[in-house]
């Protein structure tokens, strides 16, 4: 049984991580999608803002072909000026305006996004007499940069290329004059939009996995709980197989010695039998009764309530139990106020006593028993220097069946019904009862009614 427990916690486990695994999938892959779709708006809205630089400030377009044309030729005057032709452009003298214009563009016409952007130039090419000749090609580097307030490429995405044509003529020949520029735009807290935008996406997936292990974790417990209660039953099932098979023993062998003629003839031993006969006859019903009257629930129970006198009640069943177990020492330290309290005085009776036969079977050798009201309640506490019982164990001792196990071993005798028993009477009783213990160091069982 606990291996295939094992199996299949461990099967569920890798259940739950596939399933995990395939949810953060979907999530990255739904997350991947969001960012390429709101980059797409950015450049469509960007677009439609620089689809043509002259829409901006047609004057500063104007100096900027201008000054393409005067590059372009001086180089074809003059090619060692090769070198100089990027720097000339990168330095230009309208690159703050036109910056300056762009981001007021931007500002008005998408007021809802911060965004830098940076314009890089990538090639400057020259077509002379069918040939080119490229002055200037490299891929973008924000140290290329011609216009913007972009630091760095890393968290920017391209929006769009922009290729431009102009002729000319020089040294009596014409020229055609290529350029080729890169917008990037790097838009503020990027990732936090994308993340408002997948709200709902992320609520769900994390509903999702916290509901698939709450279940993991439910079933696990109910199997983990219903193992526990097949052992116990199993136990319960050995425990009364074993104290039923001496007595039925004792009365089959009586039976048959009573068959025989010189028993019956001989009235002394005839009366042993008999007797002995009529012991296993009430051990029998003892046991019996035992089992139907411990295991029944506290809705079950009736009870016979009257007025009981405090500390008197506890004092006449301190006495009796002192009778029955002579070496237990046992301290008392009631209230001096007399209360009387509304009790089935033969149900509570047993309960006390089972608690005390419980001290006294696992190991007390002392017992001190307490009394106290406070705020309309009262309080019976038993305390003992027993052999005490693990904190894992507080929660299943009052049980149906359940017995505390040493070493995988019971050493002391029982059906598994007397704490359970207890708990049931005190219910019935409208109070309640809890335990404080640990192992080596006794335990205290304290019963609470209200007045």
């Amino acid at each position: 049984m606990k291996q295939k427990i094992n199996l299949l916690i461990a099967f569920s486990a890798v259940v739950l991580i596939a399933l995990s695994a395939m949810q953060y999938y979907l999530v990255k892959t739904t997350y991947d999608y969001k960012v390429e779709q709101f980059r797409g708006e950015i450049k469509d809205k960007i677009a439609k803002i620089t689809n043509d630089y002259s829409d901006i400030d047609s004057t500063i377009f104007y100096k900027k072909d201008l000054l393409y044309k005067e590059l372009a030729e001086s180089y074809l005057l003059d090619p060692e000026r090769r070198n100089q032709i990027k720097q000339s452009i990168l330095q230009n003298s309208f690159k703050a305006e036109l910056t300056k214009k762009l981001q007021q563009e931007f500002e008005r016409e998408i007021p809802n996004l911060e965004l830098d952007f940076a314009i890089v130039l990538d090639k400057f090419v020259i077509y002379n007499n069918t040939e080119a000749d490229t002055i200037f090609a490299e891929k973008p580097f924000i140290e290329n940069k011609m216009y913007g307030n972009l630091a760095s490429l890393d968290d920017a995405f391209l929006v769009r290329n922009y290729v431009g044509t102009t002729s000319g003529t020089s040294l009596n020949a014409d020229y055609k004059l290529l350029t080729e520029d890169t917008l990037y735009v790097s838009v503020n807290n990027w990732e936090t939009i994308i993340l408002k935008r997948m709200t709902m996406i992320f609520v769900f997936a994390v509903f999702s996995i916290l509901t698939l292990i709450t279940l993991f974790v439910i079933a696990i417990r109910a199997l983990i709980k219903q193992k526990k209660m097949s052992d116990i039953k199993t136990d319960f099932i050995n425990n009364i197989t074993h104290e039923l098979k001496t007595p039925l023993t004792t009365l089959s062998v009586s039976t048959k010695i009573l068959e025989r003629k010189e028993v019956r003839e001989n009235d002394k031993v005839y009366e042993n039998v008999l007797s002995t006969i009529n012991r296993q006859n009430n051990r029998l019903q003892n046991l019996i009764d035992q089992v139907m009257t411990n295991s029944l629930g506290y809705e079950e129970i009736e009870l016979q309530k009257e007025k009981v006198a405090m500390p008197n009640f506890l004092h006449s069943i301190v006495d009796d139990f002192q009778i029955a177990y002579p070496n237990v020492a046992i301290l008392t330290d009631f209230d001096t106020n007399k209360i009387n309290l509304n009790l089935d005085k033969f149900h509570l009776t047993t309960a006390i006593t089972n608690v005390l036969e419980n001290a006294v079977k696992y190991g007390c050798q002392n017992i001190t028993i307490t009394t106290s009201l406070e705020n309309n309640q009262f309080t019976i506490g038993i305390q003992d220097d027993g052999i005490g019982i693990p904190k894992g164990k507080h929660s299943l001792l009052f049980d149906k069946f359940y017995r505390v196990e040493q070493g995988n071993l019971h050493n002391a005798k029982g059906l598994g019904l007397g704490l359970y028993y207890v708990d049931q009477i005190i219910k019935a009783h409208q109070g309640n009862i809890n335990v404080v213990s640990e192992l080596g160091k006794g335990a205290t069982f304290n019963f609470r009614f209200q007045i």
